[in-house]
């Protein structure tokens, strides 16, 4: 029976794999390639490591298991948005069906700035921080 599911997790999580895979190529932009291989390579990398956890039934092996899995699912998304706000700011560009671009009004690409939500005037003032501050 172990066998049986290890087989199913071990599929389960190459489809996942798969599925990312084919987000990385199919999907249009930056933002969305990283969006589909964020969710399901960490689903599917996750998946394949319980898998080990189930068949090997031994504790040691199921903790760094957990551990490996709790370290995926904090470190990917993290990783992914990193990329992907580099890939914005670097002049990476959207794709023409995007609907929402919520950096496009804060973002000053000449001094690489980015304002913040709560503070408007930061938003109409292109200078440093520091000359903000002394104002």
């Amino acid at each position: 029976m172990i066998e049986w599911i290890t087989a199913f997790l071990l599929l389960l999580g190459s489809l996942l794999m798969l599925l990312a895979a084919l987000g990385a190529l199919r999907m249009p932009d930056l933002l969305t390639r990283m969006h589909a291989t964020t969710k399901a390579g960490a689903l599917g990398g996750g998946t394949m490591v319980v898998a080990a956890a189930v068949f090997f039934d031994d504790g040691a092996v199921t903790a760094r298991a957990l551990a490996i899995v709790v370290f995926i699912i904090l470190t990917a998304p993290v990783a992914a948005h990193l990329i992907g706000r580099a890939g914005y700011f670097v002049g990476i560009p959207l794709w023409e069906g995007t609907l929402k671009d919520e950096l496009k009004d804060r973002y000053d690409p000449e001094t690489h700035t980015l304002a913040s939500e709560d503070k408007p005037e930061d938003r109409k003032s292109s200078a440093p921080a520091e000359e903000r501050e002394r104002d």
